[in-house]
C-alpha cells in the first residue's frame, strides 16, 4: 500500500507571512515509530496578539498530529503559519498555500467565494451550541445606554474582514438606525484587543469585539463595559480544496469522535460539532446588510 506522501498529496510548505515570536515555527510531530511522513501546514491569522495565537493552538495541534499519525499509520508533522492580516490568511487557504485552517465565519464566506471547493472539517462548539456572543463596548464611565446614542460620536471596528469587528457590528448599528454618516468618525484597528484598549483609553466612544477578549481585558483592568451584544456563529476548521480525502476524513473523525471528546474538550475548550455551509447563512445576511452602512 502506497503512503499518502507517495501519491504526491502533501509536503507543501507555506512561507510564514508574519514573524511570530521572533520567527517561531511550531513543529508538532506524531510518534517516531511511524514510518512514512506527512507534513501539513496549519494557517490562521492574528485576531489577537500573535504570541497569544500561537499559545492558543499549540496544545490542540500537538494532540491532532499525534492522533492523525495513529489514524493514518504515518508520521505526521504539523507546521503553523500566522498571517498578519485576515486577507492574507484567506488567500493562503484559497490558493492551497496552507493545508488546513481555523477561520472566523466571515473569512469562511470570503474564502468560499475565492475557492468554493474548500471543505468544512468541523465547526467549534460553545457549550454544545453553534452560536456565541459578540459585544459592542463603551468606557466603564460612559453615560451611553443604547446604540442610537452613538450618533455623532466615534466607533472602533476590528479588521475590515472581521465577522464581529465589522460585519455583525455594522449590521447591529444599522438596526439601531446608525450608519457611517451618523458617526463623527470610525476606524478599523485590526485586532479585537486593540479595539477594547482604545475604547478603555478614551480614544473611541464605542467599539466591537468578541466577548472572550472583552472578559480578558476587563480582568486586566481595562475600563470598559458592554453596551450591546449579538449572536455570532462559531468558527469553522477548514481543509484546502486539494487536501486528500483520507486526511480530511481522519481529521473529522478525530474532532467529532465521542471517544476523543474528553481530550478534545480539554485542548480546545469546547470541542467540535458537525458543520455545514448553511450554518453560515446568518453571516452572509449580515455581510450583505453591512453594505448599507
Amino acid at each position: 500500500m502506497k503512503s499518502l506522501k507517495s501519491v504526491g498529496c502533501i509536503l507543501r510548505f507555506a512561507t510564514p507571512a508574519f514573524a511570530v515570536a521572533l520567527g517561531l515555527m511550531l513543529v508538532l510531530a506524531a510518534p517516531r515509530a511511524a514510518q512514512a511522513e506527512i507534513t501539513l501546514t496549519f494557517g490562521t491569522y492574528a485576531a489577537d496578539k500573535p504570541t497569544v495565537t500561537v499559545r492558543k493552538y499549540m496544545p490542540f495541534l500537538t494532540f491532532l498530529s499525534n492522533r492523525l499519525g495513529e489514524e493514518l499509520g504515518e508520521k505526521v508533522t504539523i507546521r503553523m503559519t500566522v498571517a498578519k492580516e485576515y486577507e492574507e490568511g484567506i488567500n493562503q487557504l484559497a490558493d492551497g498555500e496552507v493545508d488546513f485552517a481555523r477561520f472566523g465565519p466571515a473569512s469562511y464566506v470570503h474564502v468560499m467565494k475565492k475557492n468554493p471547493d474548500v471543505q468544512i472539517v468541523a465547526m467549534e462548539s460553545k457549550k454544545g451550541e453553534k452560536r456565541f456572543k459578540g459585544v459592542i463596548v463603551v468606557h466603564q464611565d460612559s453615560t451611553i445606554t443604547k446604540l442610537s446614542d452613538l450618533a455623532g460620536l466615534s466607533f472602533a471596528f476590528g479588521d475590515e474582514l472581521s465577522t464581529i469587528g465589522r460585519y455583525l457590528a455594522q449590521s447591529h448599528l444599522l438596526e439601531a438606525g446608525i450608519t457611517s454618516e451618523d458617526l463623527h468618525t470610525f476606524e478599523y484597528l485590526g485586532r479585537h484587543d486593540l479595539v477594547g484598549e482604545a475604547v478603555g483609553a478614551g480614544k473611541f466612544t464605542a467599539g466591537a469585539l468578541k466577548e472572550s477578549t472583552f472578559k480578558k481585558l476587563v480582568a486586566k483592568g481595562v475600563p470598559i463595559r458592554v453596551l450591546a451584544s449579538f449572536d455570532n456563529v462559531t468558527k469553522p476548521w477548514l481543509a484546502a480544496s486539494d487536501l486528500p480525502e483520507p486526511i480530511v476524513l481522519a481529521m473529522r473523525k478525530i474532532m467529532l469522535s465521542s471517544e476523543n471528546e474528553e481530550i478534545v474538550r480539554r485542548v480546545s475548550k469546547n470541542g467540535f460539532l458537525h458543520g455545514t455551509d448553511a450554518d453560515y447563512d446568518l453571516i452572509r445576511d449580515a455581510m450583505e446588510q453591512s453594505e448599507a452602512f
